[in-house]
């Protein structure tokens, strides 16, 4: 699944992203009145970005979860930034004059809603409207989320991400194809088949598994983990220079995957890199080459209580290479 990109910093782009994401929604089959509900919600998200933002743009990308498709807005600016964004998510709370109903409305018509802005830094806007309302329900445990945008120019990502779930157990896949374009997203598509049609647990079984596979097409790098669901057991093992970084407390380490192209050349012996979910939330973060690797969570104050988008959307912001298409995968362990 990949974000489709607009740029939301000149007012000429504004009515072809409104037309572009209302014929998403309504590809997607939801019915009439929250297609309606979207046009609003881009509307004002639009509208905040060219009256207050710099360097803005909104990632759009519909997705499923359990059957309910679902539309996720990521608004990203570098511009002055908000000294406390959860009041201006208030109804008459404005900074410029207006009647400062335009967040507020994106907060009542989303499912979700969330606001991340540091004085200086910029801000982050996340919204996801879906088909059906969805229950309320205790989060879950265990949440991944990701975000894939191309390399500027292509219309389609060589990035990819799969996660597949059942009551015992988690695994998760991030995957880079070589170059970009079609053919990188075809060597993707064709591992993402495959690791979903895997019956293999452990990692490094499953990218053997892969590596048959893909054979026939350009070839890629992946990084693959599993988690028991049981034990609490998370093992990890990759090929290529997929990042991968578990945070948990104040510790942060990252993991060193093999040298190799899956489909063209992989280590005859490869084992697992294994550890156990800690008490207390614990992150895991994987990020392809398009995304520079120097990164660090604390410096994003606070960042670590909202969902995993923020996050994703947060080191894709400032690491972002734009000469690649890009991928930031994160893994929320309660």
């Amino acid at each position: 699944m990949a974000h489709v990109r607009f740029n939301a910093s000149d007012r000429s782009y504004t009515a072809l992203i409104k037309k572009d994401i209302h014929r998403m929604v309504s590809n997607a089959g939801l019915e009439v009145k929250r297609v309606d509900e979207v046009d609003i919600i881009v509307a004002e998200i639009t509208s905040n970005l060219l009256k207050y933002a710099k360097e803005g743009e909104l990632l759009a990308l519909i997705g499923e979860e359990t059957g309910n498709k679902y539309l996720e807005l990521i608004a990203i600016d570098k511009g002055p930034g908000m000294a406390d964004p959860a009041r201006m998510l208030e109804d008459g709370i404005s900074t410029s004059g207006t009647l400062g109903q335009g967040l507020g409305a994106i907060k009542r018509l989303a499912d979700t809603c969330e606001i991340y802005s540091l004085k200086g830094w910029g801000t982050i806007l996340l919204a996801r409207i879906y088909q059906k309302p969805p229950p309320y329900k205790k989060p879950p445990k265990f949440t991944f989320r990701g975000l894939v945008v191309a390399k500027p120019g292509e219309t389609v990502s060589g990035d990819g991400w799969q996660l597949q779930q059942d009551h015992l157990r988690i695994r998760v896949m991030v995957a880079d194809g070589l170059g970009h374009g079609p053919e990188a997203q075809k060597a993707v598509q064709t591992a993402g088949q495959a690791f979903l049609q895997s019956d293999a647990w452990t990692p490094a079984e499953i990218i053997r598994q892969l590596h048959l596979d893909v054979k026939r097409t350009r070839g890629l790098v992946a990084t693959i983990l599993t988690l028991d669901l049981q034990s609490k057991a998370v093992q990890v093992c990759g090929v290529g220079n997929i990042s991968c970084k578990v945070y948990g407390g104040a510790q942060s380490k990252g993991l060193i995957s093999y040298n190799g192209i899956i489909g063209m050349n992989i280590p005859g012996t490869m084992k697992d890199h294994q550890f156990f979910v800690a008490e207390g939330q614990q992150y895991i973060i994987l990020c392809s080459d398009g995304i520079r690797s120097q990164w660090e969570i604390i410096r994003y104050p606070g960042i670590l209580k909202y969902d995993p988008s923020v996050l994703a959307a947060a080191i894709y912001k400032d690491f972002a290479r734009q000469t690649d298409d890009m991928s930031v995968v994160v893994g929320k362990l309660n």
